[in-house]
């Protein structure tokens, strides 16, 4: 059973969700977003460092996964949404949480099978595989997008560590030594 963190940055709105992976099943856990509510950007990466370390002491997550910047029109956006983006993960990495990184269309191809899905579509497969009677905020819902993008990522790459141990042993003999 696993513990995943997913973090949806943003200079004003950072989302978190946290969802319990326990084989192949997601529970809900919790869901939220950090408001800045100030101008003075220093302050704003300030109060997203101490929400994301607030809301991971509190939960103990054991993985996180945080969305990957993208390259945005406006380049003072993109600046202040990579600020943003490290802040939450400098409080993750300051809590010895190793971060995954997924870029937006993974996280849409991963939870909605499509990787130019609109956040409303986003929030409506969220709330079906998380089982959610309320639709989640939309950056909370973005959130446990990247959670559940890592939930069925990192069940990849367990399921594929096992078949490659379990096919070596299988074969009981090294790649190079055949019988003739």
């Amino acid at each position: 059973m696993s513990l995943i963190i997913g973090i949806d940055p943003g200079s004003r709105l950072t989302g978190y969700g946290i969802i319990e992976k326990d084989g192949s099943k997601l529970r809900f856990v919790d869901a939220g977003t950090i408001r800045t509510e100030t101008t003075e950007m220093p302050e704003r990466l300030k109060r997203i460092f101490a929400g994301v370390d607030r809301i991971v002491k509190f939960h103990g997550p054991t993985e996180a996964a945080v969305e990957q910047v993208f390259m945005a029109q406006n380049p003072d956006s993109a600046l202040k949404l990579g600020q943003a983006r490290g802040a939450a993960i400098a409080a993750l990495v300051n809590l010895d949480l190793q971060v995954a990184e997924y870029t937006a269309r993974q996280i849409k191809q991963s939870v909605v099978g499509y990787g130019a899905a609109d956040k409303e579509q986003v929030q409506m497969m969220v709330m079906r595989l998380l089982d959610l009677s309320i639709k989640p905020q939309a950056d909370a819902a973005d959130a446990l997008a990247a959670a559940i993008c890592h939930a069925h990522a990192s069940g990849s790459i367990t399921k594929l560590a096992l078949l490659n141990a379990l096919g070596g042993m299988a074969r009981g003999r090294s790649r190079g030594s055949r019988r003739r």
